[in-house]
């Protein structure tokens, strides 16, 4: 038996699908609404809030594997207190669970913004971490913050490996989490930034997650990243796939601020997230970029798709949902 938490996600529901294609036993975990896309017999779904320690402790029994995929994405600083209590303290409370269990390994969904994004003149690795001159993120920080979890359960016995993966592409929710790409350069969006960043097919992300559940490695941390593009590159590859006009109006590190500072107070009246924060304002004009050896040393053979191939693919699945309504 797998247990799978945030089954609802861009990760989350790919790797339930890729579990169950495979054949295991999995039980997924869910806060408030179903996985309604699965109707399978090898599927159990149940209500349980990972902050819910006695709900863990039930959803845990029988259980061989633990896939931890349930966090909150969110830059708007409002919404802090909340992210906070879900990524660290549900962490931690996956992570009891799991040793109270016996649970044979465990795979935890990290993020890069963990490591600190802002290094511009140093390619970023697993050896680094979030520190406040690295990252304008509280998300990073609270990603950090639920590793430090992870390496305490570590400590105490659990077998665990932690992915750090880049900018995830795939045909999840487009008003939500990194597929919102797909539905900006949709709309014809027509800006652009010269930032950079690593992105990856959400595919290869569950199929390196699976292969390190099923290897000997534990104690290790492993950036997911098939290659560091340009934002400017990938929006216009999307732009393209959808035969949109691409962005062409660059935005000056002025701009950018003053269009946060009116999203800001926008979302003050709306109560609505904004669509753009100090945070992300600072992280689209970042030009960062990943090393994604490790992942390649530790698991010989493993080959990641050409960022083309998956945009492509990305945009034909829009597509379809667009034209089916």
């Amino acid at each position: 038996m797998i247990l799978v938490t945030g089954g609802a996600g861009l990760v989350g529901k790919e790797l339930i699908s890729q579990l169950l294609k495979a054949g295991w036993q999995v039980r997924a975990i869910y806060n408030k609404t179903k996985l309604p896309d699965f109707e399978n017999e090898n599927l159990q779904q149940m209500q349980c809030d990972i902050l819910d320690v006695i709900g863990l402790e039930e959803a845990m029994k029988g259980v061989d594997q633990v896939y931890h995929c349930a966090a909150i994405v969110t830059f708007n600083p409002r919404r802090r207190q909340e992210m906070f209590k879900i990524n660290i303290e549900g962490t931690a409370n996956v992570v009891n669970a799991a040793l109270e269990a016996g649970v044979k390994k465990m795979v935890y969904v990290s993020s890069v913004a963990a490591l600190g994004r802002i290094r511009e003149n140093e390619p970023i690795d697993e050896t680094m971490s979030w520190t406040e001159e690295t990252s304008n993120s509280a998300y990073g920080q609270s990603k950090y913050l639920a590793e430090m979890q992870v390496w305490r359960g570590i400590g105490e016995g659990l077998n665990a490996v932690m992915v750090n993966p880049v900018l995830i592409l795939g045909a999840g929710d487009w008003n939500g989490g990194s597929s919102q790409v797909f539905k900006t350069a949709y709309e014809e969006f027509p800006w652009y930034t010269e930032g950079s960043s690593g992105f990856v097919d959400v595919r290869d992300v569950v199929i390196a997650m699976i292969k390190l559940m099923d290897s000997d490695i534990t104690a290790e941390r492993f950036i997911v990243s098939a290659e560091n593009r340009t934002f400017v590159d990938v929006f216009s590859l999307i732009a393209k796939a959808f035969g949109k006009k691409a962005a062409r109006k660059k935005v000056t590190p002025f701009l950018a601020q003053i269009v946060w500072r009116m999203e800001a107070i926008k979302s003050f009246f709306t109560g609505k997230d904004p669509l753009l924060t100090k945070e992300t304002a600072a992280t689209a004009m970042t030009k960062a970029s990943f090393d994604n050896r490790k992942l390649k040393k530790f698991l010989p053979g493993f080959e990641y798709r050409k960022i083309e191939d998956t945009i492509i693919e990305t945009c034909k699945a829009f597509q379809q949902k667009i034209n089916n309504g």
